[in-house]
């Protein structure tokens, strides 16, 4: 297959929709050799700052002179952007010639009846991913887990170390309806005796956690203790001190909001037992990777006139942190042009984040689980703003938002696209579309 013909099979793989269960990736990878077994690898699970722990740790790894791969989801624009070794994304030739090769042992495995049904879009990515770094001769792989943990398509390698996020409510369809419910599907990266790196606060949560590990005989490493992490405001910024057992780190993300410095400590904790589990990591290098690390989409500024900031605020944890930093750091008046997944809680969510804007622009993305503007309208019409605008057409919400922008406030305000990374991913080829067609 050549890399449009790539792009058509995958767009017919992602109906099949979302399963759990290992079956498929155990059964596939077994014919490809068990590539994942050719490198040691990092896995990390949690509900919110997955992306941006893997991003920095990723960052730490090559920075220190290491073939580090990186396997993330979903992508903004290209599905290349889920699979990376450093900042470098995988190719299109090797993209092509990768899934080709995959492609041949699904088919070939379907025909024989040893697979039943054809692997979903997640699990087919996964499988690339794995090949693809068995190719490169990655020196660690850094892995997000979708979206539980215990049947993920990531959970077929035994890691040097376990990464937990953060824990909050989300896909309660599938994970469940309590925050331990969710803990428990996302505990079972867990594997026995691998020490675990936990940044999950609420205690419910976190005792689930630290049961697993204590069950597995896995050594369990709390990143926050009392008096462990402190943050100070500046004028445009967040600075940050956070002390472990083994040493006492200051630093300035390179990513925005006191979130990631949240998640930078996560990235340093887990850095540390990387340091102890594999190969020696050293305290300047990993503040360095710390303040370099680039990850789009989260707190992003892509323009400053107007200034203009994408954030993938796609649940009620994402829409507290974005709300944060807008009241902290934009100016006003904010303009917010939001989208969001069906599935999402979005009343709670423009609860929490609808007050910080003075104008809303509800829109969509082209994908089937979108949710239209007029159904978000129902869901919030108890919260009364009087100046929501439907605009189903994302390039035209973002073209509209501009014009208000520069009629009434001559660029003085800011502009928010936030909610799912799949508006972010239209927010990107607009802005693309936009730098292509300025006059040079």
């Amino acid at each position: 297959m050549n890399y449009e013909q790539c792009l058509s099979y995958l767009e017919q793989v992602q109906n099949l929709g979302i399963k759990f269960g290992l079956d498929n990736v155990q059964i596939i990878l077994k014919s490809l050799g068990s590539p994942q077994h050719s490198y040691p690898a990092v896995q990390i699970a949690g509900t919110n700052g997955k992306g941006s722990v893997c991003a920095m740790l990723t960052r730490i790894l090559t920075l220190h002179g290491h073939r580090a791969g990186l396997y993330t989801s979903p992508h903004l624009i290209l599905p290349e952007e889920r699979i990376r070794i450093g900042e470098k994304l995988i190719s299109k030739a090797d993209f092509a010639l990768c899934l080709t090769q995959l492609k041949k042992v699904i088919d070939s495995l379907i025909a024989e009846k040893k697979l039943i049904n054809p692997p979903t879009y997640f699990e087919t990515m996964t499988c690339l991913a794995y090949l693809y770094f068995k190719a490169q001769k990655v020196d660690i792989a850094v892995l997000e887990v979708g979206m539980g943990g215990r049947f993920d398509a990531t959970n077929i390698v035994i890691p040097i170390v376990s990464v937990i996020t953060t824990i909050s409510p989300e896909h309660q369809k599938f994970l469940g309806d309590t925050l331990e419910r969710i803990a428990f599907e996302k505990a079972g990266i867990i594997k026995p005796e691998v020490p675990v790196v936990c940044g999950v606060e609420a205690e419910g949560a976190f005792n689930v956690f630290r049961s697993r590990a204590e069950e597995l005989g896995s050594d369990f490493y709390p990143v926050f203790s009392p008096n462990s992490f402190f943050f100070n405001k500046k004028s445009d910024l967040y600075t940050f001190e956070y002390k472990t057992d083994e040493d006492t780190y200051f630093y300035t993300p390179s990513l925005s909001g006191l979130h990631q410095g949240v998640n930078a400590a996560t990235a340093i904790k887990a850095a540390e037992i990387i340091g102890r589990s594999w190969k020696k990591l050293d305290k300047e290098t990993i503040i360095m990777g710390i303040e370099s690390t680039r990850w789009e989409g989260r707190i992003e500024v892509i323009s400053k006139d107007p200034l203009v900031v994408l954030d993938g605020a796609h649940n009620e944890e994402g829409a507290h942190a974005l709300r944060e930093y807008a009241e902290a750091f934009l100016p006003k008046p904010i303009t917010l042009i939001y989208a969001a997944m069906k599935d999402k809680n979005i009343k709670k969510i423009a609860d929490i984040l609808f007050p910080v804007a003075d104008r809303i622009f509800l829109t969509k993305f082209p994908f089937h689980k979108a949710s239209a503007p007029k159904d978000m309208k129902v869901l919030i019409s108890q919260y009364f703003h009087p100046r929501i605008i439907l605009e189903p057409d994302p390039f035209f919400a973002i073209e509209c938002a501009f014009k208000q922008e520069q009629s009434i406030h001559s660029n003085e305000g800011s502009i928010i696209i936030a909610g799912s990374l799949f508006l972010i991913g239209e927010a990107k080829r607009y802005f693309k579309k936009r730098v292509r067609e300025s006059p040079s």
